[in-house]
């Protein structure tokens, strides 16, 4: 069995959408990419090469995959760039044909059936970067082991968010949490299942 975990860069308000830069994904009229960029210092740098440092694979949606694949192949010795092109890629797509970028294979079909078969198989952990439509069936579907979030102290108002409404309720324990000098909060959060149950009030 495999951990799926996800790592993800948010705002206060939960937007996801392209942390990174103005091109990365400007769907529905957003304007605010690369939001995260002002706060990386060597601290958040150090958090990433912990994060790259073990063994992984990677498990993406079909829009940041290509985002991503049209970027780290082309990024030489960077060492996030490294272990990206060594991972194994999983893309869930029905639309891409051909996979350009080395080590990526195609998951086809009913994604979350696809995803459960892959985490039941052996192999090193599953990172997830990004891909907010995938995520939220993964959410919905319980299959998701860990979120490393990334919080970070800007507000957008608007923007793809990690947890859509929809999603199932369910309670999240947290198992570690750091904090960098340009004021991101590093938290890892574990899913522990349904929400307690409120009591009624009585009369």
């Amino acid at each position: 069995m495999r951990k799926i975990i996800v790592i993800t860069q948010v705002t206060l308000d939960g937007v996801m959408q392209a942390p990174g830069g103005p091109e990365e994904d400007p769907s529905n009229g957003f304007t605010h990419g690369g939001w995260a960029m002002p706060f990386v210092d060597d601290a958040l740098s150090q958090v990433v090469g912990e994060t790259i440092a073990v063994e992984f694979d990677m498990l993406l949606g079909r829009r940041t995959y290509e985002i991503f694949a049209a970027y780290w192949p082309n990024q030489g010795d960077n060492p996030i760039a490294k272990a990206f092109n060594k991972a194994t890629k999983y893309v869930v797509t029905n639309s891409l044909d051909q996979l350009d970028w080395e080590n990526s294979q195609r998951l086809n079909g009913d994604a979350v059936d696809e995803v459960r078969q892959l985490k039941a198989s052996d192999g090193p952990e599953l990172h997830i970067w990004g891909s907010s439509e995938l995520l939220q069936a993964l959410i919905a579907a319980e299959l998701v082991d860990e979120y490393r979030i990334w919080l970070f102290p800007v507000v957008l108002g608007q923007g793809k968010r990690l947890f859509e409404n929809g999603v199932p309720p369910r309670g999240l324990t947290l198992a570690e949490s750091r904090t960098t000098p340009m004021g991101v909060l590093l938290n890892t959060y574990r899913p522990v299942g349904l929400l307690p149950e409120r009591s009624k009030p009585s009369g």
